[in-house]
């Protein structure tokens, strides 16, 4: 990457792309709360709060967190009613907390994941406004590391 990300503390982001090193790491001054969750488990915990009569009170807690980092979005599809929840909690953040997620599909391909155009339309509407996107190419960073320790292994063993 050129440029130096914005930082997090002063913007909304949504980042996509595979190589992601440090998200949420050292970024915002201390006494903030980050909360870091993969889209699948938030989905999850949502859903699970949802039949325990507990979603308020979630929402209510995801809503005082300063920064969401919502990692991994477009790895597993949601039902309806997990996509719907999701957009609730972007909704219900939408210009009052950072958020930052992350996916390795371009928003064309988020239909796919949300099952419903309109909803998707809506949650990238929010999403996509007074934000920072950065669109990050280029090898998978975990790839990169596994094909250095091979040949650091071959080269050991080759002498």
């Amino acid at each position: 990457m050129d440029r130096e990300a914005p930082e997090l503390h002063c913007a909304r982001t949504v980042w996509y792309g595979q190589n992601r090193p440090g998200i949420g790491a050292g970024r915002l001054p201390e006494g903030h709360s980050v909360t870091f969750t993969t889209a699948a488990a938030l989905v999850h915990e949502l859903m699970e709060a949802r039949g325990e009569r507990r979603l308020r009170a979630l929402q209510k807690h995801l809503n005082t967190v300063k920064l969401l980092i919502v990692d991994e979005l477009g790895y597993v599809p949601f039902t309806a009613v997990g996509s719907e929840l999701l957009f609730e909690v972007f909704s219900q953040r939408y210009e009052r907390g950072a958020t930052l997620a992350t996916s390795n599909l371009p928003f064309d391909e988020w239909t796919s994941v949300f099952g419903s155009e309109r909803l998707t339309g809506v949650l990238l509407d929010r999403l996509t406004h007074h934000v920072h996107i950065l669109e990050i190419n280029g090898e998978s960073f975990r790839l990169a590391i596994s094909k250095k320790v091979q040949r650091r292994r071959c080269r050991s063993r080759c002498g």
